[in-house]
């Protein structure tokens, strides 16, 4: 079924929730900064001057961050490649060896919500220079990174203090860098016209009711099954996003990455006949372009693949697993994108969003906090401290 212009879903099989429902109004109903950024009526802290300022002064930009603070921009950025002209490289793990770039014709955006993540900090004092353009998006607090920007006389753009790293993609992190390359910051806000949409609500109910059951069964890892290249990146947001929402007090929903179709040489027969604590979710991308098999170099004992484009033999090998894990009952639900643009992604990044609250809702769990990756943080500064 078409749940928007950009989306062909098909759901799990079972039925929906009046108690899933009731939740999603009551979280719809909230005065809520995370579900407040994915609104068309959020305000930035930057305004448009400021991204006409550098638009189109920089071809390059260095974006440096960790988590949340990068992985959804990055996400942007891988899938929708084609639509941006500027250079864009991306600093998000500490790397012990790596050339820096001093050209001072570049854009640095430096990410970090608390201003104080050590793997950002060290990165920084590698990469950038006081003669080059850099710009801080962190929260209006005392820290490090805030400290360093006024020190070096940089801009700085206030991160909200009330939204969650893996939850701000469509605030500053990831509008900011969005639009200073060319992208419509305003296309990616699908929240209004999503929640308005009846079919999507109720997609949207079912995915949390089945997930809820998969659970209750002992079904644990949801595994992505990606035919997209350019949403590997997308899924690494998602599994931020699941992991760290929902991985708390003993339970949680473990998310992996499954790339079409080189895992089916190695992982597919796990799926289809291991053991049985899998849920999984397909996706795809309808291309317009894509490469052809040349005719005249192909035997005869293959010519059916013969004026086939790469994505028609993908969307083939994506049908025809479909239908084998049909017949062997194992729970799968799927996504086609019809369009490859900033509305779909706006529309992505809106449901995996409100699914995992709703979730976090239903498990007990808080979603917006991550306890126990304070705890290394704070080990690693002790373990430096005294070395």
């Amino acid at each position: 079924m078409i749940i928007t212009r950009n989306i062909l879903f098909k759901n799990f099989s079972k039925k929906d929730s009046s108690s899933v429902n009731n939740k999603l109004r009551l979280l719809l109903s909230e005065n809520n900064e995370t579900l407040n950024s994915l609104k068309s009526s959020y305000r930035y802290s930057y305004s448009k001057k400021f991204v006409e300022r550098y638009k189109k002064k920089f071809s390059i930009f260095r974006i440096i961050g960790m988590g949340g603070s990068i992985l959804g921009t990055k996400a942007i950025f891988s899938f929708l490649e084609k639509k941006i002209k500027k250079k864009t490289i991306f600093f998000d793990n500490l790397i012990p060896k790596f050339k820096p770039n001093n050209k001072k014709k570049i854009l640095n955006l430096i990410v970090s919500k608390s201003g104080n993540t050590l793997e950002t900090i060290s990165n920084v004092n590698n990469l950038i220079k006081k003669d080059q353009k850099n710009i801080f998006i962190t929260e209006n607090n005392t820290s490090y990174l805030r400290m360093l920007a006024n020190k070096m006389k940089a801009e700085v753009v206030d991160h909200n203090n009330y939204i969650g790293g893996r939850y701000s993609v469509l605030s500053e992190v990831g509008m900011l860098p969005a639009s200073l390359v060319g992208l419509d910051e305003r296309k990616f806000k699908q929240f209004n016209s999503l929640i308005k949409k009846k079919i999507l609500i109720n997609t949207l109910i079912k995915n949390v009711n089945n997930i809820l059951f998969f659970v209750k069964k002992k079904k644990f890892n949801s595994i992505i099954i990606n035919y997209d290249e350019d949403a590997e990146d997308l899924f690494k947001w998602y599994q931020q996003l699941v992991g760290e929402s929902l991985g708390k007090k003993q339970k949680g929903i473990f998310p992996l990455i499954s790339t079409m179709p080189k895992d089916n040489h190695s992982l597919m027969q796990l799926y289809l006949d291991g053991p049985k604590q899998n849920f999984f979710t397909f996706f795809s991308v309808r291309e317009k372009d894509s490469n052809k098999i040349i005719d005249n170099s192909i035997l005869s004992s293959h010519k059916y693949i013969k004026n086939k484009k790469f994505s028609e033999i993908l969307s083939a090998q994506k049908k025809a697993t479909e239908k084998v894990f049909s017949r062997n009952k194992i729970p799968f639900r799927s996504f086609e994108i019809l369009n490859r643009n900033e509305e779909v992604l706006g529309e992505l990044f809106t449901f995996f969003i409100l699914e995992t609250i709703l979730l976090g809702k239903f498990l007990d769990l808080n979603p917006y906090d991550q306890p126990a990756v304070e705890m290394i943080k704070k080990n690693t500064k002790k373990i430096l401290m005294n070395s």
